[in-house]
């Protein structure tokens, strides 16, 4: 991916758009995401980060209708790969019901709802 390059992914009942500019590396994710395009996804994602060496890797989630585990799965390995890079991930855009998943997925302990995430998680 060139900077500030457009890649648009489609993988089994999910897509990606992956933008990079100003050391932001931007996915738009819609659909659903499971394990029939998590793979595809995480390979895409992993190999723009690779390319772009990005600050800040934000996943936005306000296209995804559905998510399962592999959702959260996709989460753990990009927060851990941004660590690895000296970079930090951001989760934003997430309906009630995803961001409810990513609770119980223990999401909420880590750093990656940034302000702009509009991310709620109650008592």
């Amino acid at each position: 991916m060139s900077a500030n390059g457009f890649e648009t992914v489609c993988a089994g009942n999910s897509r990606c758009s992956i933008s990079f500019s100003d050391q932001i590396l931007n996915v738009r994710l819609s659909g659903e995401i499971d394990q029939s395009g998590a793979g595809t996804l995480r390979e895409k994602i992993d190999r723009a980060a690779e390319s772009c060496l990005p600050q800040t890797l934000l996943l936005d989630f306000s296209g995804v209708s559905f998510m399962d585990s592999s959702g959260i799965g996709l989460i753990m390995g990009r927060y851990r790969m941004m660590q690895t890079m000296g970079g930090e991930l951001l989760v934003a855009g997430a309906s009630p019901r995803i961001l409810r998943l990513m609770q119980l997925g223990g999401l909420d302990r880590l750093p990656i709802f940034g302000a702009q995430s509009g991310a709620q998680f109650g008592a």
